[in-house]
């Protein structure tokens, strides 16, 4: 045997006879700290605007929401879908600048930009890069003050807007929406109808109504303008009072209250919307709910939860894992300005359409046999423990302040909502569900309804009705 060989060989003995290094015991996992959402630094500028300005370290890209009150009721009720039209030309082009030269400058800055209505406001949202923030809140005014209205852009708009009511028709879910609205909401209420306007509403729009609109209803007065970002070294304040801030109108703003949409007096019932030859329907149930004024409100996206809002939820436990009559059918409380549904929304099997709506009936109406303590934890669990990840950027923290704005609700509400959830009880869930869930559904079933009414009329779920596609 060689030297080498030797040596080789008591190497190999004394490394194999060596004990190994201790490792460090492994960092026990902390319980997650208290999480509260951080609380912007609120000004008042001379315009009537309230400014909520958030410093976000590391977001370089600064978020700038805009919200004004305004109804969608405010519209003439032969004119609906106005609104929604003249906030999408908002960003078409201005009385300084027309479309083309006013998309040039806003893809040199790095701007994204858009406008759309809700039930209450007009918002603009706006993103940009922190270092031209300025000029992009100098655009954002010449936007909002002296929007152009081009006739070829009023007559385009207009057209789009009707090709979009013929495709959504085509969409299960859109018509399924659109055919809740109509049976739930007392006809004579905005809410019952579509809040972007029908075909003959829209077609009726010209570039007077839309000049019109806005001269009467966009006013600074009682708005919010909410900037969030990274701030370091920005005069936030002299940049919103040389923009925004100095946005003046001749006429007043409006006062607009808060108003409840009354339910319809026969919305307890079943509606199938015809489309023969269908393989899937479209399910849409829906009862009434509360607003996020409502006490318990801290309670009821812990039920949407735990009853749907998620794949080992309590509905798709049972249609998606047990039974695979669909992908998944979610459920969640739906708040407006005063009031508020609860909507459970999904497609299923065409030839599982009779199971599922009792199956879904079944499981609703266990609800009020109570949530479990298993339950309980990991809905509160999901809702407290993701929240901080929900709001990890400048954008979602801007689009909830915003949110607030609109609502009319404080700055301390996501905070306060998130450490009562913690709080919450199975019997808190229960009472909640007990006292502000109603027990009257409407459903509207999206399909062929041949295939399946008599069956659905046997459910004993409410009275049937066929409507057209």
């Amino acid at each position: 045997m060689s030297t080498e060989q030797t040596s080789a060989d008591q190497t190999s003995t004394e490394h194999s006879t060596q004990q190994p290094t201790a490792q460090p015991g492994r960092p026990e996992v902390a319980a997650a700290g208290e999480w509260t959402f951080p609380e912007p630094r609120v000004r008042e500028l001379p315009n009537g605007l309230t400014a909520l300005v958030l410093d976000v370290p590391g977001q370089y890209v600064t978020s700038v929401r805009l919200t004004l009150p305004l109804p969608l009721r405010a519209e003439p009720r032969e004119l609906e879908g106005v609104a929604w039209v003249m906030a999408g030309l908002l960003d078409e082009g201005t009385q300084q600048h027309d479309q083309r030269e006013l998309s040039e400058m806003l893809e040199r800055l790095g701007v994204g930009i858009g406008a759309g209505m809700s039930e209450g406001s007009l918002g603009v949202d706006l993103d940009v890069p922190q270092r031209h923030l300025g000029e992009a809140l100098t655009l954002m005014t010449e936007i909002v003050r002296e929007p152009a209205f081009a006739p070829g852009e009023v007559t385009r708009a207009v057209r789009t807007r009707l090709q979009d009511i013929e495709q959504e028709r085509a969409s299960a879910p859109h018509r399924a929406m659109r055919q809740l609205a109509a049976t739930y909401y007392d006809p004579q209420t905005r809410a019952s109808r579509p809040g972007a306007g029908s075909a003959q509403s829209v077609a009726a729009i010209t570039r007077d109504d839309v000049v019109a609109f806005h001269r009467e209803h966009v006013h600074p007065h009682g708005g919010t303008v909410v900037v969030a970002g990274d701030l370091t070294d920005v005069d936030v304040d002299g940049l919103l009072e040389a923009s925004l801030g100095s946005w003046t109108t001749p006429g007043p703003a409006q006062e607009w209250e808060r108003v409840p949409a009354p339910r319809s007096q026969d919305a307890a019932r079943v509606v199938l919307v015809d489309r023969p030859g269908s393989v899937q329907s479209e399910l849409i149930l829906a009862t009434s709910g509360p607003d996020r004024r409502a006490p318990r409100w801290p309670a009821f996206p812990v039920l949407g939860y735990v009853i749907g809002g998620a794949p080992n939820a309590r509905i798709d436990a049972v249609l998606r894992e047990e039974k695979g009559y669909t992908y998944g059918i979610r459920s969640g409380f739906r708040p407006r300005q005063v009031g508020g549904t609860f909507v459970v929304s999904g497609s299923v099997r065409a030839d599982a359409t009779v199971d599922s709506l009792r199956l879904l009936d079944e499981i609703l109406r266990g609800v009020a046999d109570g949530v479990t303590p298993v339950e309980a934890t990991s809905g509160v669990d999901f809702m407290t423990l993701t929240a901080p990840g929900r709001y990890a950027t400048a954008d979602a923290l801007a689009d909830e302040l915003a949110h607030l704005a609109a609502d009319g609700l404080p700055l301390t509400f996501t905070s306060d909502t998130v450490a009562a959830m913690r709080r919450l009880t199975p019997e808190d869930l229960d009472a909640a569900w007990r006292e502000d869930v109603g027990s009257d559904w409407t459903v509207v079933v999206v399909g062929d309804a041949s295939a399946y009414r008599d069956e659905v009329e046997a459910l004993g779920i409410g009275p049937v009705s066929v409507v057209p596609a």
